[in-house]
């Protein structure tokens, strides 16, 4: 599933104005920054919230707040309450908060797709009735993907004589595998340009 548009924060109020400057950091770095430390903390909330790890991602945003000046808290707050709902999967929740903060929301196939997660693999917080029609919705959409393969395989063979079904089967298999694959990758891929853009923009 593509990824959710990352929660920007270039909030120019004390100690989170240096959040641009600080973005293309690693993790690591990030970790160990004393001199920004409330704003190398916001980020890696952010980025533990684009990972869907809401504890992480809440214990990230409380230290920051904790290490924040009064009058720095509501924005950051926001910031916390825009990365929590992405990490929970509350898209209403996203939106609202994202425009509170100014930003652009995300769009409406971005919000589907979050609504979709929230229902296939929900947050640990969660109950046991939504994981289990999570995981029904899981093995629904997996023998889904392989019946469309299997069809496709089948569609392609039919020229060529047609493919007996257990060759079908395991062809579609490798058709699916390698369709996700080709996914991950380029999801992947606009992360990483995504990233460098901002880090571009970055002032030094």
């Amino acid at each position: 599933m593509p990824r959710q548009k990352q929660i920007k924060m270039q909030v120019k109020v004390g100690a989170l104005a240096a959040i641009p400057q600080l973005e293309s950091r690693t993790d690591e770095q990030l970790e160990s920054e004393s001199k920004h430390r409330v704003a190398a903390k916001a980020i890696l909330g952010a980025r533990a919230a684009e990972r869907y790890d809401v504890k992480a991602a809440r214990q990230y945003f409380n230290e920051a707040l904790a290490g924040a000046h009064p009058q720095e808290r509501p924005a950051l707050r926001q910031m916390m309450k825009a990365s929590l709902a992405l990490a929970e999967r509350r898209p209403d929740e996203l939106k609202e908060a994202m425009e509170r903060l100014g930003q652009e929301a995300p769009s409406g196939r971005q919000l589907l797709m979050l609504r979709l997660m929230g229902l296939m693999i929900p947050p640990a917080s969660a109950g046991i009735v939504a994981r289990i029609r999570g995981i029904l919705l899981l093995i629904a959409l997996v023998i889904l993907l392989l019946v469309l393969g299997f069809g496709l395989v089948k569609l392609v063979a039919l020229p060529f004589g047609g493919i007996g079904t257990a060759p079908a089967i395991f062809f579609g298999f490798l058709v699916v595998v390698i369709a996700l694959a080709v996914l991950v990758l380029l999801g992947r891929r606009r992360q990483g340009r995504a990233r460098q853009a901002r880090a571009g923009a970055s002032p030094p």
